[in-house]
């Protein structure tokens, strides 16, 4: 092992042991800017969030953008800041195993040590890959050093009846759990007692995603979850933002929108 690689292991490590402390808390960046914000705040890690890169791009979430310009996005954020990067690349653009590893290699050239997997198709016929298929794309990641974040949309989708979805995403994570993946989430679910229940039956690190309506981050700590993230949230309320100043200068010509802005000077200093 060359000492890059090395290096490269023991950042994945590092960030693989933060799902095993104190809840790991990770605000999603879209860009260097958001990515710098992020580090400046205090947190331990940054994740990239797929659908607010492909937004900025120009293009919809679910799997519209390539996988090389996501990744190009992710490696110019991974270079800006000093904290590991764990990369959201949706489905890994491509259903087989080898589309999946293929994308867990680039994700670590981009200098990120960890990365999203979901399960969706984007097919509404179909929204869900087959489990075993599913599984085997998991296998195919942890071959690589990387810190695998496992996805089912079961909840997200609203797939099947609602009284047979916990039973299906149980399936389905405890079949990641099974076959390496060092964290399992389940975007969607936002009860409490439904979230508790799937730790103790997990019995393994699980991602929620958080926001508004959801369990605050010491009640998802108390029932046990290991990770929280806000998706693209954080993008879209900067471009709600955006609106309220657009609609404030069209129909009253003023700016109080703008309060609250970072100083310029503050940005340039950032970005040093």
């Amino acid at each position: 092992m060359t000492a890059e690689e090395q290096k490269a292991r023991t950042r994945t490590d590092s960030f693989r042991a933060l799902h095993r402390g104190n809840i790991l808390i990770l605000p999603n960046a879209w860009d260097v800017a958001s990515a710098r914000i992020v580090q400046q705040a205090g947190f331990d890690a940054i994740a990239t969030t797929s659908a607010g890169i492909a937004f900025t791009l120009g293009y919809p979430d679910g799997q519209r953008i390539s996988r090389e310009e996501m990744l190009a996005v992710v490696g110019r954020i991974a270079t800006a800041v000093k904290v590991p990067v764990t990369a959201d690349v949706e489905a890994g653009y491509g259903d087989r195993p080898e589309d999946a590893a293929r994308t867990a290699r680039d994700v670590l050239a981009a200098g990120a040590v960890g990365m999203n997997l979901e399960d969706a198709t984007g097919d509404p016929q179909h929204p869900l890959l087959d489990l075993a298929l599913q599984v085997e794309r998991v296998k195919a990641v942890r071959e690589l050093p990387i810190v695998l974040n496992a996805r089912t949309d079961v909840y997200l989708l609203e797939v099947g009846a609602p009284d047979k979805r916990y039973d299906e995403a149980l399936r389905r994570l405890a079949g990641f759990r099974n076959a390496g993946a060092d964290c399992v989430f389940v975007p969607g679910l936002r009860d409490a007692a439904t979230i508790g229940r799937l730790v103790k039956d997990l019995r393994c690190p699980v991602n929620i995603l958080a926001g508004p309506g959801f369990p605050p981050v010491p009640e998802l700590q108390k029932l046990g979850v290991a990770r929280v993230s806000l998706g693209s949230a954080a993008m879209r309320a900067t471009l709600g933002l955006l609106r309220r100043v657009a609609e404030e200068l069209k129909s009253a010509g003023t700016y109080s929108r703008l309060d609250g802005a970072i100083p310029l000077a503050d940005v340039n200093r950032m970005m040093e």
